[in-house]
């Protein structure tokens, strides 16, 4: 696991358990928009490093670059200085990351089916074998029974697990998601919650995930870094030791020591942005 660098605060074990995978790595990453004097640095210098399997969780404030930081990963643009690696290779917009947005951005004209089976077909799914991965799909984010609904007649939260149910078609192994529960309420907002972080510990899918709420960075990560003010750079590198697996969530958010990591995390976020 990586540390967060000179400027950044970093808590970890000193357990000697084998080392996983790179899933991401970012060198000296820095971005910046425009030129000239008219330049802006949004983000960095970063170093960063996500093992295989890992939930890392992005939080700051606003303007921070966290969203930068994810579309570098995605490939959508590139770095003004450093590089970046996915998989061992530069990030290519829809190669080996699938993403989910803060809104679900699905095709109105088709039904659910229609949206998770043109995610099949652009996946290379052999098309005889769309129904069972279509059916294991939206079992898997709760959306059983409403294949033929069309998108405009199902509940924001339904329409954000269809996403969900899209992005994992690909069966990529790097899941990029950019605020996607902001607009939900806040029962709806807790229920994707569970639901995504029981979709990827089962899977072992790694995971970046951007969010402003330090309480769903706790329940959602196995690692959570705080970004400083623009331009974005790690101040905290925190390691979650929350269970995970077959737990209550409800017990899991009322626990003493969730408690404490949000404060802590809230704590952190509110220092940075001064």
């Amino acid at each position: 696991m990586t540390g967060a660098g000179p400027a950044g605060e970093t808590e970890g074990g000193t357990g000697t358990a084998p080392a996983r995978a790179e899933a991401v790595r970012l060198r000296d990453v820095t971005h910046r928009y425009g030129r000239g004097d008219r330049a802006i640095t949004a983000v960095g210098p970063i170093d960063l490093s996500v093992p295989a399997g890992e939930f890392l969780v992005l939080v700051g404030a606003s303007g921070c670059g966290k969203s930068t930081l994810l579309r570098l990963v995605a490939g959508f643009e590139q770095p003004t200085h450093g590089s970046i690696e996915v998989a061992g290779a530069a990030p290519r917009p829809g190669k080996a990351a699938s993403l989910v947005f803060q809104q679900p951005r699905l095709f109105p004209w088709r039904t659910v089916r229609g949206n998770v089976d043109l995610a099949l077909r652009y996946a290379g799914v052999a098309r005889e074998l769309w129904p069972q991965r279509r059916a294991e799909l939206l079992a898997r984010v709760g959306l059983e029974g409403v294949e033929s609904r069309r998108t405009w007649e199902i509940s924001g939260g339904q329409q954000q697990r269809v996403a969900i149910a899209r992005a994992l078609a690909a069966k990529n192994p790097l899941f990029l998601l950019d605020e996607p529960f902001a607009a939900l309420d806040a029962l709806t907002r807790e229920r994707l919650q569970e639901d995504i972080r029981e979709v990827t510990d089962q899977t072992g899918t790694t995971a970046v995930f951007v969010t402003h709420s330090a309480d769903e960075a706790v329940f959602l990560g196995t690692r959570i870094v705080v970004l400083g003010k623009r331009p974005g750079t790690v101040v905290l590198d925190l390691p979650i030791d929350l269970p995970r697996g077959d737990v209550d969530a409800e017990q899991l958010r009322d626990s003493p020591r969730f408690a404490e990591l949000r404060t802590r995390v809230a704590h952190a976020v509110k220092a940075a942005a001064a």
